[in-house]
C-alpha cells in the first residue's frame, strides 16, 4: 500500500502522472464537488477532509489497472466516483465515460462537472436497469464503486459484460472473497484481483466473460 500523507493533487503522483491541463480539471472538479456538498451529501461526510486520497486517488487507479481502457461505461456514478475522475483524465484522448445515474438532483452535478471540467463524459440519468436494457454503444470497461455486492452488481450489469470484449472492474473492500463465493453461485466469469494503491483491504476486481450458470 501507498501511505499518502498530503491530502491533495499529490495524492496521485505514485498512481499516474498528470498533465497541468488534466490537473486543472480534478482540481476544478473537487472543488465543485466541495461546494455540492453542502447542500446535497454527494460523498460521506467524514470522508470530505481526505476527499483526494479517498476518492479522487482510489478513482484513478483505475487507469493505473487499465491504461488502454477508452471507453467505460460508470454503474451508479453519484458523485462522479470514479466515473467522473476517469472522465477527467481521458480528456486529452479520444476516450469517452458514460455515467448511469438515477438521482436527478446527482444527473444535475454530473452535468454541471463535465461542463466546469470539460471531461470527456455523457451522462445518462435513469434507472441501471432500464438505461442498460436499450444499450447499443460499444463498452471497454464497466465500473462501480460502493453501489452493491457483487452478485447484483453482475445482474445489473448483465445486459453489456457478458457482451464480447466487455469487462468490469469493480471496487470492493475486505469482504469481497465472501460476495466472490456468493457470485460464483449464479454466475461464471473469469477473475483477476488487483490489490488496490490506495486502501489496505481494499481490491479492484476484473471481471470477464460473464454467464450466467443453468440452475440443475
Amino acid at each position: 500500500m501507498n501511505a499518502f500523507v498530503a491530502d491533495d493533487l499529490s495524492a496521485l503522483s505514485d498512481i499516474l502522472p498528470v498533465s497541468h491541463e488534466t490537473a486543472e480539471r480534478l482540481q476544478a472538479y473537487v472543488a465543485l464537488l466541495r461546494k455540492w456538498q453542502k447542500a446535497d451529501n454527494l460523498v460521506a461526510p467524514g470522508t470530505l477532509a481526505a476527499i483526494w486520497r479517498r476518492h479522487v486517488a482510489d478513482s484513478a487507479q483505475l487507469l493505473h489497472f487499465f491504461p488502454e481502457s477508452r471507453v467505460w461505461l460508470d454503474l451508479g456514478s453519484g458523485a462522479g466516483l470514479p466515473g467522473m475522475v476517469v472522465a477527467c483524465l481521458l480528456a486529452e484522448t479520444e476516450g469517452r465515460v458514460h455515467l448511469v445515474e438515477s438521482n436527478q438532483r446527482k444527473c444535475a452535478f454530473l452535468r454541471e462537472a463535465t461542463r466546469v471540467t470539460g471531461a470527456s463524459a455523457e451522462i445518462h440519468c435513469g434507472r441501471i436497469e432500464s438505461v442498460l436494457a436499450r444499450w447499443t454503444l460499444p463498452v471497454e470497461m464497466i465500473s462501480a464503486r460502493a453501489l452493491a455486492p457483487l452478485p447484483r452488481l453482475l445482474a445489473l450489469a448483465a445486459p453489456v459484460l457478458s457482451r464480447e470484449g466487455a469487462a468490469a472492474a469493480f471496487h470492493k473492500g475486505r469482504d469481497f472473497e465472501r460476495e466472490i463465493n456468493e457470485a460464483s453461485k449464479s454466475w461464471s466469469f473469469d477473475l483477476v484481483k488487483h490489490n488496490s494503491l490506495v486502501g489496505e483491504s481494499g481490491v479492484i476486481l476484473e471481471i470477464r466473460h460473464l454467464r450466467r450458470k443453468h440452475s440443475s
